[in-house]
């Protein structure tokens, strides 16, 4: 498909949005019912965030579950609810930072200490307990115990329940709702929500509407990269890198998907672009030299440096100095962007070196510069910029204490990456590491860097229960991060490979 030949779609924009905004004042309506049933409120904003639409009723959603959570002790001791109603309200209380306690599970297990044989029968049930399973923490071991129970008995009621349904719960046992993309999410779920008998029909077509409005958005912003990634010129410049400028803006819609951030979009989707062309450079293209000189140039920042490079490496350092020069004449301040940017460069070099030299390194000496190389310290910076309102100083200094959310998300990100790498990078990667350290085979280090991500993800759920040094809002970047990367390679490195991204761009 061919982006860069959309026109302008402002107007069918603004006639979605007309819509939408009417639409969106009845389900506040709905949503902010007096004499609605507390739990009954929960299955409703679960909803809401299946749909994609909960992002317009942040503050709303908020005051509900603040005062459901307070009245959770008493909400079950007084009513006899069941699985689906218990998961439920475990998933969207711990999705928004609420910690309700997994001890609420123990009533569905037997004598025997397992899950009752009952509850196989309960679909809804075993599905939302299933969900409710990728929000836990160390230690739950109920949890744990629920996941494996519940998979073992979707995948049987897969392959016995309606096309409908069995084709929802093969999705789900592929990425659940919380390793999730937002708008995948919401494209799957509204697709599975209008075969339902019980659809309340006027928010089907609200989450319909503004899906497509926000579809629109994309595309004129597509159309925008595509326009600007021509003109340069440097995909037929520089031929050996990957032309993945589609690809870059799904990175983009990723971590924030709302039509606020527009602007930060697109400044990650090309920032990405350039990362992919400095990756495929310095990964077996250019020399050891030319790369110490392009290193060295990019330590220099200055557009004299430009003299010790070859004529191929003259285009890409011009290409990324004016990229940076372009945010600053729009008032941005780049410092820490490009000083997160030379660390990566400096990353790649090392990667380079080890290549060259033929060298191998310890397991935890690759992670040290494997997590730079992740890029989830260099596209924050740039993403934070299209984002300045709301992310100043404070923040900023939040994050450059590497809290155990971020050292996470950078941990799935480089793990994940090598895990399902099809044809390895010249540099050794995370599993050649740990497969030559601990003398073991290449399937048992690929099972322990899997629980490694498996544990990561337990660190970034306890990071966000009950937030307060940032706003969740910051908190749930950096999970959607890591979401994104388990999209990106669930099956295959998407990314490098992108046939698979096509149903989902379009």
């Amino acid at each position: 498909m061919n982006f860069a030949s959309f026109s302008s779609l402002d107007s069918e924009f603004e006639s979605y949005t007309k819509e939408v905004e009417m639409l969106k004042e009845k389900m506040k309506d709905v949503l902010e019912q007096p004499t609605k049933e507390l739990m009954g409120k929960i299955e409703f904003i679960k909803l809401l965030c299946h749909l994609g639409v909960s992002y317009h009723f942040q503050n709303e959603i908020e005051d509900q579950l603040n005062h459901i959570f307070i009245h959770l002790f008493e909400l079950l001791e007084d009513n006899n609810y069941d699985l689906n109603i218990i998961a439920t309200a475990f998933q969207i209380l711990r999705e928004h930072g609420y910690k309700m306690s997994s001890d609420v599970f123990n009533k569905f297990k037997d004598s025997d200490g397992g899950f009752k044989k009952t509850i196989t029968n309960d679909v809804k049930g075993l599905l939302s307990l299933y969900e409710a399973t990728f929000f836990r923490g160390h230690g739950e071991d109920i949890l744990d115990e629920a996941l494996a129970f519940t998979r073992q008995h979707l995948e049987i009621l897969a392959e016995q329940s309606s096309p409908h349904l069995a084709n929802y719960i093969k999705k789900a046992l592929v990425l659940p709702f919380h390793r999730n993309l937002e708008r995948l999410e919401a494209k799957k779920y509204i697709a599975f929500y209008e075969e339902e008998e019980s659809k309340d029909e006027t928010l089907l077509r609200f989450a319909k509407l503004d899906y497509n409005r926000l579809q629109l958005l994309y595309r004129q912003e597509l159309a925008s990269l595509s326009r600007w990634w021509k003109d340069s010129d440097v995909a037929e410049k520089l031929d050996y890198s990957r032309d993945r400028i589609v690809e870059a803006y799904m990175w983009a819609i990723g971590p924030h998907f709302e039509p606020q951030y527009s602007v930060s979009r697109i400044l990650v989707a090309k920032y990405i672009e350039i990362l992919t062309l400095i990756d495929d450079t310095y990964d077996g293209y250019a020399t050891i030299d030319e790369v110490q000189h392009f290193t060295a140039a990019v330590e220099r920042w200055n557009i004299g440096a430009i003299d010790d490079l070859p004529e191929y490496m003259k285009i890409l350092y011009k290409f990324t100095l004016n990229f940076f020069d372009e945010m600053e004449k729009d008032g941005y301040n780049t410092c820490y962007a490009k000083e997160t940017f030379k660390e990566m460069v400096k990353a790649y070099y090392v990667e380079a070196q080890w290549f060259n030299n033929k060298y191998m390194p310890a397991f935890d000496e690759y992670l040290r510069n494997g997590l730079v190389t992740s890029g989830y310290r260099a596209i924050p910076a740039i993403t934070f910029l299209g984002m300045e309102n709301i992310v100043g100083a404070k923040e900023i200094q939040w994050v450059e204490t590497n809290p155990k959310i971020i050292r996470a998300a950078r941990l799935i990100s480089r793990l994940r990456n090598d895990t399902v790498a099809r044809e390895k990078k010249d540099s050794p990667l995370s599993v050649d590491c740990y497969m030559n350290e601990y003398g073991v085979s290449k399937e048992k280090a690929i099972e322990e860097t899997k629980k490694m991500c498996e544990d990561a993800w337990k660190d970034m759920n306890e990071d966000c229960f009950n937030p307060s040094v940032v706003p969740m809002f910051l908190l749930k970047y950096y999970v959607n991060l890591a979401r994104f990367i388990e999209y990106l390679y669930t099956h295959d490195d998407y990314y490098t490979y992108s046939s698979g991204l096509k149903d989902d761009i379009t």
